[in-house]
C-alpha cells in the first residue's frame, strides 16, 4: 500500500511541479509594433500621392477645358466683329447703369460695380431692350454673380465675359443682335 501511496504522491509532486499553462491571448505585439507604422506609412505615401500627382492632373485638365472654351468664345466674337465691321459701331448704344453684384464665393465681402453698355444695329432693337430692361439686367446679373472674384478681376476675362452676356441676351432674344459688349464701369471692391 505504501507503494500505491508513494506513486500517488509522486504523480502529484510531478503534477504540481509541472509548470502551469497559461491559456495563450490573441492579441499579439508583433501586430502592434510592426503593423502599426506600415500603416501610417502606407496613409502618408497615399496622402502624397494625391495631394502632388492626382489633383495636378485633376486640376490641368479643367484648366486646358477652360481655356480651350475661352479659345472658342474669341473665335466667335472675332467673327463676330469681322460681321459688324461694314456696320457703323457706337451708333445705336443701349446701357444699363450701375450694376451692383456679389461674386461667387466671397459671401458678401466682396463687390461688383458695372455699366453695360449693349451696340446694337438698329434703334429699333435699343427700344426693345429697353422695354426689356429687367429681364437683360438679370441675365447680366447672372453672369456676373457666377464668376468667382478672381475670374472677374482678370482683364483678359472680361472679353470672356462680353461674349457670355452677349450670347445669353441673344439666346433669350433670338429678333437682338448685338454687335459687341462695353463694360463702361467695373470696379471692384
Amino acid at each position: 500500500m505504501e507503494t500505491k501511496e508513494n506513486k500517488l504522491n509522486e504523480e502529484q509532486e510531478e503534477v504540481n511541479s509541472l509548470p502551469e499553462e497559461k491559456p495563450k491571448s490573441k492579441f499579439n505585439p508583433k501586430v502592434l509594433i510592426f503593423g502599426l507604422p506600415i500603416f501610417v506609412v502606407q496613409l502618408i505615401a497615399v496622402y502624397f500621392i494625391t495631394a502632388n500627382i492626382l489633383l495636378k492632373k485633376m486640376d490641368g485638365r479643367t484648366i486646358e477645358a477652360k481655356n480651350s472654351t475661352v479659345v472658342e468664345e474669341i473665335k466667335e466674337e472675332e467673327k463676330l466683329a469681322i460681321d459688324t465691321a461694314n456696320q457703323n459701331l457706337g451708333e445705336h448704344i443701349f446701357q444699363i447703369e450701375d450694376i451692383i453684384v456679389n461674386p461667387a464665393n466671397t459671401q458678401g465681402q466682396q463687390l461688383l460695380l458695372s455699366s453695360v453698355a449693349f451696340d446694337v444695329p438698329e434703334a429699333i432693337i435699343a427700344k426693345d431692350l429697353e422695354k426689356k430692361q429687367i429681364l437683360v439686367k438679370d441675365m447680366i446679373i447672372s453672369v456676373l454673380s457666377s464668376k468667382t472674384i478672381h475670374q472677374l478681376s482678370s482683364n483678359d476675362y472680361r472679353d470672356t465675359l462680353r461674349v457670355e452676356i452677349s450670347n445669353r441676351v441673344q439666346n433669350k432674344f433670338p429678333n437682338v443682335k448685338i454687335n459687341k459688349v462695353y463694360f463702361s464701369k467695373y470696379i471692384i471692391n
